[in-house]
């Protein structure tokens, strides 16, 4: 089994900042993906941005420019650092995990969600 926590929301004004985090816990052999969704209101949930064991990311077009993705590999955490945040960018944030456990089972792991709030 693998529990992540999230952390970092909050709410923000537009052009502001924030950073979220994502720890990993639980017998865990290795991580491979790591990735942030979000969901607004009404909307399905979307990718935002993943990143793959070997430090290659990839963003939404929405977010390119604006958002980055990074991880700690001895600390099993992902982060997303958001600037230049706009009311668009208002949903609940999930991180997304792909591990390997000790028993050698492959986890798909979702986060609780941490919600993100641009507005004035």
């Amino acid at each position: 089994q693998v529990q992540l926590v999230e952390s970092g929301g909050g709410l923000v004004q537009p052009g502001g900042s924030l950073r979220l985090s994502c720890g990993a816990s639980g017998s865990i052999l290795s991580i491979n993906t790591m990735g942030w969704y979000r969901q607004a209101p009404g909307k399905e949930r979307e990718l935002v941005a993943v990143i793959t064991s070997g430090g290659s990311a990839n963003y939404a077009d929405s977010v390119k420019g604006r958002f980055t993705i990074s991880r700690d590999n001895a600390k099993n955490t992902v982060y997303l650092q958001m600037n230049s945040l706009k009311p668009e960018d208002t949903a609940v944030y999930y991180c997304n995990v792909d591990s390997t456990s000790t028993s050698r089972s492959r986890f798909l792991t979702w986060g609780q969600g941490t919600q993100v709030t641009v507005s004035s």
